[in-house]
């Protein structure tokens, strides 16, 4: 089997991926816009061959690098990049070689928030009022609808990236003042938690792993009012969320494809409305939590999965997995040495944040595990105390 991995080395935990299929007699192709030489040891051990562009945006260099792939060790089973930003480099791939999976003709709406809020909809899912503008005058339309505040975002996007929460008409015409070039849709703003639907599907569409986060804050308050952010996996996932999110997954036809369904849960009435869906694995260490939280090797078993459509795991969910972001200006009470010393047994990973992500991630990452909620809390608390509390 031969795999295409675009950009393999980033982030670096999914090295997992590259490492688990190669073990399993898969041939993983790199194609990145690095040197070989700033590849990691793993990556090198594990990568068949690599093929470096100059730039992973000029399609023309990579489409070159696949042809090279295909002439050298015959035709292309898969590519894959597990990221956002490469859904549609992809997606284009996939349709010039003749390879399984998201192709062109798919891609509108799996990118587009305004075309995954209709097969939202189809699938008689609750999402917010709104839809795309172009102008002021459109703006108003949908505000005189839905009243302020309301919720301004890029229709192609990944997280909270160019968002704005405009609440009232001095900031709406900020809002235009700056002079955005790409199209927004707009949305009434929903007051609750977010919740997601996260798993993997097989090459049949059959869902063969599923899980779910929970998080302290929205991606937009955190970056906005520079908050500490966690985001744990429970021992089970809320029926309205399986629910809802199996609907989703049926609705978008995905196979042999990891999910990640973003909702909010309404404070007001408990109702699940759905913000979103990412064809490619949660962000951050999330596969690691998977792990931890599961006792099982979710690389291990993605390379199975593309081998013989199996994915051989119990699932039985032992532990509550959480992720807690330090920031390095804050005077934290307890230092990350006393913590991991206290709680030798709980915590997994400690992880320094690449700066791209440190305004969200934090600078320090710490993932731990516990059996019981109360106790993750009470660990929450002592990771994020600052002196003086």
């Amino acid at each position: 089997m031969n795999f295409v991995f675009i950009s393999p080395h980033f982030p670096k935990n999914y090295e997992g991926f590259v490492v688990r299929m190669n073990q399993k007699g898969i041939r993983v192709l790199g194609i990145a816009d690095v040197h070989y030489d700033e590849l990691s040891e793993i990556i090198k051990e594990n990568l068949t061959e690599y093929y470096r562009v100059n730039n992973l945006e000029n399609y023309d260099e990579v489409l070159k690098a696949c042809g090279y792939f295909t002439h050298k060790y015959g035709k292309i089973d898969r590519i894959e990049s597990f990221n956002e930003h490469w859904l549609e480099l992809d997606a284009a791939l996939r349709t010039d070689f003749n390879v399984f999976g998201l192709n062109n003709d798919d891609i509108e709406i799996v990118k587009r928030k305004s075309s995954m809020k209709e097969v939202f909809r189809s699938a008689g899912i609750k999402v917010a009022r709104g839809r795309v503008f172009k102008n002021i005058d459109e703006a108003r339309e949908i505000i005189e609808e839905v009243g302020y505040p309301v919720c301004a975002k890029p229709d192609i996007g990944v997280g909270a990236g160019n968002t704005y929460k405009i609440k009232n008409d001095e900031e709406l015409i900020k809002f235009f003042k700056l002079g955005h070039n790409e199209e927004f849709i707009m949305e009434e703003f929903i007051d609750g938690e977010i919740v997601t639907y996260d798993g993997l599907t097989n090459r049949n569409a059959d869902k063969v792993f599923n899980s779910t986060l929970v998080y302290n804050s929205t991606v937009l308050d955190i970056v906005r009012y520079n908050m500490d952010m966690y985001y744990y996996i429970p021992r089970s996932i809320p029926e309205d969320v399986v629910e809802a999110g199996e609907k989703i997954v049926k609705a978008f036809d995905l196979r042999e494809k990891f999910f990640h369904i973003e909702f909010f849960k309404e404070a007001k009435t408990g109702d699940l409305v759905a913000l979103e869906i990412n064809c490619r694995v949660p962000g951050g260490r999330t596969t690691d939590m998977f792990n931890f939280a599961n006792d099982i090797d979710i690389y291990d078993l993605y390379a199975g999965l593309m081998i013989d459509n199996m994915f051989n795991a119990n699932i039985t969910r032992p532990y509550y997995c959480a992720y807690v972001g330090r920031k390095n200006f804050r005077n934290y009470a307890n230092t990350i040495e006393d913590l991991y010393y206290r709680y030798t047994e709980e915590i997994m990973l400690i992880d320094s944040i690449p700066g791209v992500f440190a305004a969200v991630m934090g600078d320090i990452g710490v993932i731990f595990r516990t059996k019981e909620e109360e106790y993750m809390f009470k660990m929450l608390d002592e990771i994020l105390k600052t002196r003086g509390e």
